[in-house]
């Protein structure tokens, strides 16, 4: 297995040889820029989220908006900040108008999140929302029904755990949403602590997820409002 620093330095080449210039769908022709992700490259935590929004697309961070904000602060109350997790998104590239992702664009765009996993090597994954949770888990199952729910994982043969969250937008517009996002995060420093995944066998770079039974869920939110103009849809 390689050493941290050569994990990271490997990653960083990553990020600049093939994320940074990317044209594997046709997102590279509206972007300002591409959103590798930001935080540290050889976190224990990471959070993906769905896609870049306005914010994100000129500055060239993720989760810089107000759901940035929140997602800040949510860190903060259990403890940790920004600098020490990794942030990232299933597309690097802002779809046009925050629509959400297209099927070819998540295929297109799931072996920058893939390799970026691979390479990290965090004990644990929070998705944020819909998108990443079904990407990441291989299941169909919605955000509403197993978030709080953790699920152990392999991505490209390193084991961690998979823990789905809400995204933050979600209780920008649905305000009762923000105390199940606290209570789920909550929970997160003693998942952590426990999240001990062993390395499997080299394999190719995709979530497999190691089956568990899944608990039932409380029933899906009342159907939210309009959300702010700079974040993405399907969040539930």
């Amino acid at each position: 297995m390689p050493e941290p620093a050569d994990r990271v330095a490997e990653l960083q080449g990553y990020h600049d040889r093939e994320v940074a210039p990317c044209t594997r769908c046709a997102l590279h022709r509206t972007r300002t820029q591409v959103v590798v992700g930001s935080g540290a490259l050889d976190a224990d935590l990471m959070f993906v989220g769905e896609a870049p929004g306005y914010h994100e697309d000129q500055q060239g961070i993720p989760f810089v908006g107000q759901s940035g904000q929140l997602l800040t602060t949510l860190l903060e109350g259990i403890g940790l900040t920004r600098d020490q997790v990794f942030v990232a998104n299933v597309l690097k590239c802002r779809p046009p108008g925050n629509r959400d992702p297209a099927p070819a664009e998540i295929r297109s765009c799931e072996p920058h999140l893939f390799r970026q996993v691979s390479l990290i090597r965090p004990r644990m994954v929070c998705t944020l929302g819909n998108f990443a949770t079904k990407l990441l888990s291989g299941r169909p199952d919605g955000i509403s029904r197993v978030h709080g729910h953790e699920l152990p994982i392999e991505v490209g043969g390193h084991r961690l755990l998979l823990y789905p969250l809400f995204h933050p937008a979600a209780a920008l517009y649905t305000r009762a949403m923000l105390s199940t996002l606290e209570a789920d995060f909550a929970r997160i420093p003693e998942l952590l602590g426990g999240a001990a995944p062993a390395s499997a066998s080299a394999g190719p770079a995709a979530a497999t997820p190691v089956p568990v039974p899944v608990e039932a869920a409380p029933p899906p939110p009342a159907p939210p409002v309009a959300p702010p103009a700079d974040e993405q849809l399907g969040l539930f």
